[in-house]
């Protein structure tokens, strides 16, 4: 039996040291800075899109680009594996439709490729948990329905809840006015966001960063289901120091013990800015087959 070959992209916020061990094949999706373009992951540190912003500049961001993306799935046609592709949420990129109509393309030329996309309607860690699983699933063997059936329970269970630092990133990429940028900066009002069938949804505004911490804890045991034995994604804007603190408060609150933090990338950090939390989790119990633990 041929080995499943997972195929995912940067919307994913995944270290590319990761994914080569892994041997999954990444999409980068395109950030500009300074009128140089970059391959989000592999040719731009997302620090230096938070520092950017700090001094003022406002990155600009684009889809993966259709060659590689045709390049990849011609190697997959070529290899006769059968692939599964973890995309970013058809509702935050075009990268989605983009690889949908390639797929069409190449399977004119190539009828026997055999590539499933899915719309994980996630983003960052909340995708990139979901690659995960299907990572070790792909790695121990398991056969392309099998990888199917439990990313599909996953994209439909995944959790994101997030905050930012300043609303000022959301004002410049268009995400809120003027007025309530500048307003929320005078009384320090933290948005609290998660995301519903693929788009941003704003929950609620909070005062102050210790009550959006304790806010995202009670969402948390309000929507988690077996939390301790998940294995929870937290993303984070350069700012680590706020990314271990509410691991310490999760882990207080729920015992949880399984845990994976990791910056958020060029692409995503570029629209949320420095200071970004994002917690994510599942909110429903896997069945006996689906192993949630890390």
């Amino acid at each position: 039996m041929t080995k499943v070959k997972l195929i995912t992209d940067s919307g994913a916020d995944l270290p590319y040291s990761f994914l080569q061990e892994q041997n999954i094949d990444l999409l980068p999706l395109q950030v500009e800075l300074d009128g140089e373009e970059y391959d989000d992951v592999i040719s731009i540190d997302s620090k230096k899109i938070f520092d950017a912003m700090r001094n003022g500049k406002t990155p600009k961001t684009s889809q993966a680009s259709p060659t590689k993306i045709k390049e990849v799935f011609v190697n997959l046609a070529k290899e006769k594996r059968p692939g599964v592709y973890i995309a970013f949420s058809s509702q935050l990129s075009g990268t989605y439709q983009t690889v949908c109509m390639i797929r069409e393309q190449v399977l004119e030329e190539y009828p026997d490729l055999d590539l499933t996309i899915i719309d994980t309607k996630a983003a960052s860690l909340g995708q990139g948990l979901i690659v995960f699983h299907a990572a070790k699933l792909a790695s121990s063997g398991a056969t392309k329905e099998k990888i199917i059936q439990e990313t599909e329970f996953y994209c439909s269970h995944m959790e994101h809840l997030f905050t930012v630092d300043d609303l000022e990133y959301l004002r410049r990429g268009g995400r809120v006015s003027r007025a309530s940028a500048f307003v929320g900066g005078l009384l320090n009002i933290k948005p609290l966001l998660n995301v519903e069938d693929g788009k941003l949804i704003p929950i609620e505004k909070i005062r102050g960063k210790k009550k959006v911490l304790n806010r995202i804890l009670e969402l948390m045991e309000e929507r988690g289901v077996n939390l301790k034995d998940q294995l929870i994604g937290i993303s984070h804007g350069d700012d680590e120091e706020t990314a271990r603190q509410m691991k310490n408060m999760i882990e207080e609150r729920f015992g949880c013990k399984h845990f994976y933090i990791n910056m958020i990338g060029s692409a995503i950090g570029a629209h949320s800015g420095p200071g970004t939390l994002a917690i994510f989790f599942l909110n429903a119990k896997a069945n006996s087959e689906l192993d949630i633990a890390p």
